[in-house]
């Protein structure tokens, strides 16, 4: 029997400074090693969702609860989250000069582990992350994510994840704007990581990204509300008729 990693009941989110809620009654179960992704139009809620659930301040809990585990997340602050074993792949990787790749990841480590990553033992480990994801070891020097594409700021993020090693990854569109040997390297960076203790949350629009990843639920997030849930099979169904059918079909 799986264990339940993440239950999220009847969650309302409003965000802006109208006040205005895009959440209206999210209901999920996530157990270890389960992949879940979400899909559905723009606007519909999936980013907040990821943010609410990483506890970004700008997003508020009108009504629901977030249990991670056995604890009750609503109010807990992100980095203690984040030390709970929540990860977030960002959609959009902030540029940070003057802060190579290396010393921002072994500054996470630390902190989320607890223990201080000695140097060496560290620049084996993320050579090593590096080169199953493809990636020369030069980037470790480099400033975090300046001058790099958009397919290099993807697969950073993954690293992130590799070195981490969180207990549920929520990826936030990291599929977005990435080639089709890109996305394979992101998969294989994932699939690698993915085992029987850990969970995953894919947002995404696209169904290329689950050629790779093979998902055990997909879901459709419509309206700030999950309005169909089932297998690959689904996603398939989106990538051949789009929204609208379902559109037409949970009209409010």
């Amino acid at each position: 029997m799986f264990e339940n990693l993440l239950t999220i009941n009847n969650l309302k989110v409003s965000v802006g400074d109208d006040d205005k809620e895009i959440l209206k009654g999210i209901d999920l179960k996530i157990n270890k090693g389960e992949v879940h992704v979400i899909m559905g139009p723009n606007g519909g809620g999936k980013s907040t969702l990821a943010y609410t659930l990483m506890g970004h301040p700008k997003y508020r809990i009108n009504d629901g609860d977030i249990i991670f585990g056995s604890t009750r997340i609503n109010d807990m602050k992100t980095h203690l989250r984040a030390k709970m074993g929540l990860f977030l792949s960002f959609q959009y990787p902030e540029e940070i000069e003057g802060v190579t790749v290396e010393e921002f990841l072994r500054t996470a480590k630390t902190a989320v582990s607890g223990e201080q990553q000695k140097i060496i033992p560290f620049k084996k480990l993320i050579n090593k992350k590096m080169e199953d994801l493809s990636m020369s070891e030069e980037y470790a020097s480099r400033y975090l994510n300046v001058g790099f594409s958009g397919g290099e700021k993807k697969k950073n993020e993954i690293l992130q994840m590799s070195i981490l090693n969180p207990k549920l990854a929520i990826l936030d569109e990291t599929d977005s704007g990435l080639d089709v040997d890109a996305i394979k390297i992101v998969a294989d960076g994932v699939n690698k990581i993915k085992n029987e203790e850990n969970a995953f949350l894919i947002i995404t629009h696209y169904n290329k990204l689950l050629e790779y990843i093979k998902p055990d639920f997909v879901h459709i997030l419509l309206n700030g509300r999950i309005v169909k849930s089932g297998g690959i099979e689904l996603a398939n169904e989106i990538d051949e008729y789009g929204y609208e059918k379902i559109k037409n079909e949970f009209a409010s």
